[in-house]
């Protein structure tokens, strides 16, 4: 079987965020274990227009972002939480897959998704997951059972490259990526495989 295409997005206008270190590093476990990846950032994400779903025209980033996940087979989220919310830039991220609503593979369906939160205190880590995931739910996604939270201020978290300085948050996102590689080869083996049936395989 080909390498899985894992698609990641994420971040704020910031660069070098947070969430959107964590999103690569997410993306490089994947890519270390046989993968095809592609990052979306937050410099990228906030190019695209607010999506409104009267219009039907589209920016070629706005194209390019849909095709991508449209071809994945997995992919990695990543926000910051924002009053135990998801930014609003990955929400228009999300909005504007509304695109993939006619698809044969509608939304995220038979995929694995990867969410990954970063927040400057645990609370805020936690009510987001659990919103990002009612979203990827919605939208017909599968979230890995293992969720990346980071609390900024529980201490340094990635070192002057950029890279995991943490073990603990490391190995989960390792862990994570593990999850969306192996989940996704199951879905490309047999499409009509579900979710419960991945969670009794566990």
């Amino acid at each position: 079987m080909s390498q899985p295409f894992i698609v990641g997005f994420g971040g704020t206008t910031r660069p070098g965020s947070s969430s959107e270190k964590l999103v690569r590093a997410g993306l490089a476990a994947c890519e270390a274990h046989g993968a095809k990846v592609r990052l979306f950032d937050g410099a990228y994400l906030s190019t695209l227009p607010h999506y409104a779903p009267e219009d039907p025209q589209r920016t070629a980033a706005q194209t390019e972002f849909v095709e991508a996940i449209r071809q994945c087979d997995g992919l990695i989220i990543g926000t910051p939480a924002y009053h135990g919310g998801i930014s609003g830039l990955v929400k228009n991220a999300l909005d504007l897959l509304e695109d993939l609503r006619a698809d044969a593979r509608v939304y995220f369906d038979a995929r694995p998704v990867g969410l990954m939160v970063s927040a400057a205190g645990w609370q805020g880590t936690g009510i987001t997951l659990s919103a990002l995931r009612d979203m990827v739910h919605a939208m017909r996604g599968w979230p890995t059972p293992i969720g990346v939270t980071v609390n900024s201020l529980a201490g340094p978290i990635f070192n002057d490259q950029g890279k995991i300085a943490d073990p603990q948050v490391a190995a989960t996102v390792t862990a994570q990526a593990e999850q969306v590689i192996r989940f996704s080869h199951a879905f490309r083996a047999s499409p009509a495989l579900s979710g419960q049936d991945l969670q009794r395989a566990s």
